[in-house]
């Protein structure tokens, strides 16, 4: 399996009642991927999961593996127990989980690999491992990260370390073939294609979705000049959308478009600030026309 292009990983849209809206839900899934999209995610971090109890998560995972099913779209999962991943064999549609690096206790990298080993032999599915230090507390060298990919049962790299960095240098001037790398920092996305990352899986793609198809497509294409234009706007866009903890900006700016019912989040999550969304809204109207290659 290779993952290559982009993967949305879905918000949990909240009704008025406070309860997960299901419609609006489907509706931004089928968007996304009629938008160009390669594939989904369900449960992973911008889906606010620790907030859902389990019957939520269950109903979430329930509406978007029939999108992808009907759509025939690859899903991937976020999964980070045993228990989280044999739950997966019972849905064909699931490509693979997304699964972090263990967080809080900082095991070293060796204990981090060692994990990571252990969750993949054990797992249904192959595992797509989220790299993403300034969350877990647990950096990964480009070393450690190419002995990932000689570990049976990862297929790939969800990679944010906060920017552009030696390490990164480093792994992409010697990528292992078989290790599918898909840039989780939504405004370095650009720069990390143009390194070589096969696809993306960003969050700020629930805004604009065609046009991050289009970048993709762009730097994988050799189509510089687009890609460099394309990706400065959209890296303005990604920083607006962050400007507050995700996915608060991205459920504001939805919910202006119509799109969703509220832009209720969970505590401990805040709702945006309306500055915040009316930034990012104006960072959206100043996103340049772009073309399906």
């Amino acid at each position: 399996m290779t993952l290559t292009g982009l993967y949305v990983p879905l918000i949990t849209p909240f009704d008025r009642s406070g309860g997960v809206a299901l419609d609006a839900l489907e509706a931004l899934a089928v968007q996304v991927l009629a938008d160009g999209a390669r594939g989904l995610v369900a449960l992973g971090t911008t889906a606010e999961p620790s907030s859902l109890d389990p019957a939520e998560q269950r109903a979430v995972l329930r509406v978007v593996t029939r999108v992808c099913r009907d759509r025939h779209a690859p899903l991937v999962v976020g999964a980070n127990t045993p228990e989280a991943l044999r739950a997966l064999a019972d849905h064909p549609e699931v490509v693979a989980a997304l699964t972090t690096v263990p967080s809080f206790v900082r095991p070293g990298e060796e204990g981090a690999l060692a994990h990571l080993t252990r969750l993949a032999a054990d797992s249904p599915v192959p595992l797509v491992v989220y790299d993403i230090p300034y969350r877990t507390g647990q950096y990964l060298s480009a070393a450690t990260l190419r002995r990932l990919a000689d570990v049976p049962g990862v297929a790939g790299l969800k990679y944010a370390p906060g920017g552009i960095n030696a390490d990164t240098v480093d792994l992409f001037a010697d990528l292992p073939s078989d290790l599918a790398v898909l840039g989780g920092d939504d405004a370095f996305i650009s720069p990390l294609l143009a390194l070589g990352a096969h696809g993306g899986i960003l969050a700020s793609a629930h805004v604009a979705t065609a046009r991050f198809v289009r970048l993709i497509e762009a730097w994988h294409a050799g189509d510089v000049a687009e890609a460099r234009a394309l990706g400065g706007r959209l890296s303005l866009l990604s920083a607006a959308l962050f400007t507050e903890p995700n996915p608060s900006v991205v459920k504001a700016v939805l919910h202006a478009q119509g799109r969703i019912p509220t832009p209720d989040v969970r505590l401990p999550l805040l709702p945006a600030h309306p500055d915040s969304a009316s930034a990012a809204l104006t960072a959206v109207e100043r996103l340049p026309a772009t073309r399906r290659g």
